[in-house]
């Protein structure tokens, strides 16, 4: 089954607790949190207060973007503040296998992602450590970029390596995720859909926003998958 992860990153940051409460009730079991610090990334952002914060808000699954330069400092504080996954990326982790270990053993779950750069093989020999595999379809650091088409292939690569050692670990798709794109990434492989400006498109509900993604890609959902 396809799951729909909001960004927060694209949320009306004045109403942070009420359109987290929306995602909730509108059926959504999990919320990323991009976390920036204007050094890997050109941009900055939140902090473990926001988590805090959203844990106090909702129940649903915290998913912590970490796009920032030694990532090993702020497991703690993030972990501390109520997050249930920690997603680090390949470039900002020499010692990656390491990383994660120590991400699980806090009692977390952990991620990897790789940039449009990165090639897949970047993360072959972790791949028996992760909870989730994220593939990066925008250039990280804002919302509402257009999507890479280019990192199609890459999620196909990604899904035959999991495949070809018998995992079941989730393939993320994270950005440009819209109706357009979503059907796309679902018939590469992806099963969790990363998605910030069209789920919180002030156009409409959060709860329509989400059905209508779900509608875009549920005829390619059920198509039996091919390696």
């Amino acid at each position: 089954m396809v799951v729909i992860e909001p960004s927060i990153l694209s949320a009306d940051y004045a109403r942070f607790g009420e359109q987290a409460r929306e995602l909730e009730a509108a059926g959504a079991t999990i919320l990323q949190v991009d976390i920036m610090d204007g050094r890997f990334v050109p941009n900055l952002t939140f902090g473990p207060g926001l988590v805090s914060a959203l844990r106090r808000q909702v129940k649903i699954k915290l998913d912590v973007h970490l796009m920032i330069l030694e990532p090993e400092h702020y497991f703690k504080p993030f972990i501390d503040a109520g997050a249930d996954r920690l997603i680090v990326h390949q470039e900002t982790c020499p010692q990656l296998y390491g990383t994660l270990e120590t991400i699980r053993q806090m009692g977390v779950e952990a991620g990897v992602t790789l940039n449009p750069g990165t090639p897949a093989e970047k993360i072959a020999e972790v791949l028996d450590l992760v909870d989730v595999v994220q593939v990066m379809t925008v250039n990280p650091g804002f919302g509402g970029q257009v999507f890479l088409s280019s990192q199609l292939e890459k999620i196909r690569q990604i899904r035959s390596m999991l495949h070809a050692r018998g995992l079941t670990t989730p393939i993320a798709v994270d950005g440009g995720i819209d109706l357009e794109t979503a059907p796309l990434v679902v018939a590469a492989g992806a099963t969790v859909l990363i998605s910030g400006t069209t789920v919180f498109d002030p156009h409409a509900t959060i709860a329509q926003n989400l059905a209508a993604l779900r509608a875009s890609y549920a005829a390619i959902e059920s198509r039996p998958a091919s390696i």
